[in-house]
């Protein structure tokens, strides 16, 4: 079957679903493969919930509803360039080692006062959440935002492909994901693939100036760029003004000037706050609305939140990590002024050959600072801590035991590691 007739059949449906657990009545279902699953054993279950179709790969599973294709990761990818193509608007995508979340969120949140804004939700930024955030569109959406991850060359590239944005933004360029791409330089050509497709397309970079590698190849490889420090050509200037709990920031812009109190962690999040203002306004937005809604929003899932418990405050931050993010949550929270501090940091995932190194660097910066009370959770940091005298556990269960026996109350607390770590299990104890 043809993509066309595909996107008939999408027009007509209720949506579409990748899950034969959480399929609604009326949805096309894609029955995709798994590294331990066939998705098209699960066809006639979709069905059976009331799926409008299944779209299968397999003729083994071939029965009344189902759609033969040759692949189906591809007709969804497929399925949602066409749809994105039918809509025709603005697509802003956003890439980057860190805060791309925040600043995904940030934009929605202040061009929403204004447009009917569609937004990729959660974790859907690969090949498969790409997809199913555009086909998940309203059809009267005025602006559409893409989160796009990656882990391999090519895949930015692939996820241009599908989503064809017209503006881009590449928050930043660190060490996250060093397994996959075994180099440096593999990842800032990996990121730049944004770069490459906007160069192609005439499309429009948003970048920070104040930021050498980004700015370099931004001259290097894009025609139409905006820096942060002229959104729409006039100046602008973000100055930090509190980094202790709660960011607050100062903005000149047109002769004015506005202060935004924050509901974020970190004085990293300064960034994201600029490139956030910088789209949004050249966008369209006004500063006011951009003011209100920066200070409206509040970040979720362990995302540079702040949470005052019964016992401490503690300062959340572990959704995700690497050695970028990791250092400059250190140094926020060292900024923070409080008599009983503790940080708890988990491994950083996925650093290949470099993982020794760069937990060993944390520690040594930890050590230079004089910060003592700390504990690691996992094995990477367990296994690199013995010179350094902090407790050590191999996982997040392990700690939430000793906590269980040595609660911590009165302290403000960092929490901050890379997801697989689960140190969101430790919450309920602090």
């Amino acid at each position: 079957m043809k993509t066309e007739q595909l996107y008939s059949i999408f027009r007509e449906s209720k949506g579409v679903s990748t899950d034969s657990r959480t399929v609604n009545k009326g949805e096309m279902f894609f029955a995709l493969w798994g590294n331990n699953y066939n998705g098209n054993q699960y066809a006639a279950e979709a069905l059976g919930k009331g799926a409008c179709c299944a779209v299968i790969d397999d003729p083994l599973y071939e029965t009344e509803g189902t759609i033969l294709v040759d692949d189906c990761l591809l007709e969804l990818q497929a399925l949602a360039t066409h749809y994105r193509k039918e809509l025709g608007i603005p697509v802003l995508a956003i890439t980057g080692t860190n805060g791309k979340t925040t600043t995904k969120e940030l934009i929605n949140a202040i061009m929403a006062r204004s447009k009917k804004v569609h937004a990729s939700k959660g974790n859907l930024n690969n090949h498969i959440g790409v997809p199913l955030t555009i086909l998940s569109a309203p059809p009267d959406t005025e602006l559409m935002i893409i989160e796009m991850g990656a882990s391999h060359q090519g895949e930015i590239r692939t996820l241009c492909m599908i989503a064809r944005p017209d503006y881009g933004i590449i928050t930043n360029i660190g060490s996250a994901h060093l397994e996959g791409f075994g180099t440096f330089e593999s990842i800032v050509k990996a990121k730049t693939e944004l770069y490459e497709y906007l160069k192609k397309v005439n499309g429009v970079a948003f970048y920070n100036d104040n930021n050498p590698l980004i700015t370099e190849q931004i001259y290097r490889t894009v025609n139409r760029a905006v820096p942060y420090s002229a959104p729409d050509g006039t100046p602008m200037t973000v100055e930090v003004v509190s980094a202790e709990f709660n960011l607050v920031v100062k903005v000149y812009f047109r002769k004015k000037e506005y202060i935004i109190n924050t509901n974020l962690f970190g004085r990293h999040n300064e960034e994201n706050i600029r490139a956030a203002l910088t789209a949004s306004i050249f966008l369209g937005a006004t500063m006011e609305d951009a003011v209100a809604a920066i200070e409206s929003y509040k970040p979720e899932l362990n995302r540079s939140q702040i949470r005052v418990t019964e016992k401490n405050t503690v300062f959340c931050d572990s959704y995700n990590a690497n050695p970028e993010s990791m250092r400059s949550a250190i140094i926020s929270f060292s900024e923070i002024k409080a008599d009983k501090k503790l940080i708890i940091l988990g491994d950083m995932l996925e650093l290949g050959s470099k993982s020794h190194d760069e937990h060993l660097a944390i520690l040594k910066m930890l050590n230079s600072m004089g910060i003592s009370n700390v504990m690691l959770v996992g094995p990477v940091f367990k296994s690199v801590a013995k010179e350094f005298g902090y407790k050590t556990f191999y996982d997040s269960e392990r700690l939430r035991e000793y906590l269980k026996i040595k609660p911590v109350e009165g302290a403000h607390i960092l929490v901050k590691g890379s997801r697989g770590m689960m140190l969101e299990k430790i919450y309920d104890m602090l």
